[in-house]
């Protein structure tokens, strides 16, 4: 089977539970090779999600493994299914690779939780908010890289209008609604689209007012994206040197406890709407 030198997000998070899952049963990659039927090198192509793997195949190592964790072992299965490439793989050439997993990992995603501080998330921007943004990034873009930015910003929103919308937790501080982004022709109406995102059945936004005091992170964005099962939860943040994702136990249990903390400091969902709506009529 030939290697994939790119391989996704979802395979390349394949690979690497199922080196979990070797790891914790004591056993090698040379051992599990022999048990597969194969050489090392065949193993370790799988666990860097360089070859694929079938549902099938997840099975047998489980059993190797002696995983017990049914709901773990069907949920690995179930991510061998993917034949198609996502839309995401359109902008490879031209975009970081952190920007395409997000998107996979959110056009999968079963939940998504978000807080931001100082920018409205980008799932709930509009089209001017988002290019006016990506305008002001450090470093600087030129204009044709904002546009196929904005692009996939853009498509990356499909994930919470399609029938099947994925259901979208969002914390907002007060300050984010301060901001002013670009002046009130754009301020404006991001509001207002706040505002409707924030009645959408499958959309829950919430707002921090300055009223609640300090807030237990800094102001980078959060974004949080449930698997199918807990253990395939993922973290993505992001950082002044770039872009991080987190897939580890500890930091998925420390970054939901930050999201619950940050939620228990917001108003509740109506009191956040009475806000956002005293917000949007000042800027009519």
């Amino acid at each position: 089977m030939a290697t994939n030198s790119t391989p996704t997000a979802r395979r390349r998070r394949l690979g690497a539970e199922l080196r979990k899952l070797r790891e914790r049963a004591g056993i090698t990659a040379t051992e599990a090779a022999v048990l597969l039927g194969g050489n090392q090198a065949r193993i370790s192509n799988i666990e860097a999600g360089r070859y694929g793997v079938s549902a099938d195949r997840v099975r047998a190592l489980s059993r190797h493994y002696a995983c017990t964790d049914r709901a773990l072992v069907e949920a690995l299965a179930a991510m061998t299914g993917e034949r198609r490439s996502g839309w995401w793989e359109e902008y490879r050439s031209d975009l970081p690779g952190g920007l395409l997993d997000l998107a996979e990992l959110e056009h999968h995603g079963t939940a998504l939780r978000a807080a931001t501080t100082c920018t409205v998330p980008d799932l709930l921007q509009t089209v001017e908010y988002a290019r006016d943004s990506l305008a002001q990034g450090v470093p600087e873009l030129s204009p044709p890289e904002v546009e196929r930015r904005l692009s996939f910003r853009i498509r990356r929103q499909e994930v919470v209008f399609r029938t099947d919308a994925v259901p979208f937790r969002a914390v907002i501080h007060e300050a984010a609604l301060h901001m002013g982004l670009g002046g009130p022709r754009i301020a404006g109406p991001q509001l207002r689209h706040l505002l409707a995102m924030s009645e959408r059945e499958t959309v829950t936004l919430r707002v921090i007012p300055f009223a609640s005091g300090g807030q237990p992170v800094t102001g980078q964005p959060i974004t949080y994206v449930s698997g199918s099962v807990p253990e395939l939860d993922t973290v993505h943040l992001e950082q002044p040197h770039g872009l991080t994702q987190l897939d580890a136990e500890a930091p998925l249990r420390t970054y939901r406890h930050v999201l619950d903390r940050l939620e228990s400091l917001a108003l509740d969902a109506s009191g956040s709407r009475e806000l956002l709506h005293s917000f949007a009529t000042e800027r009519s």
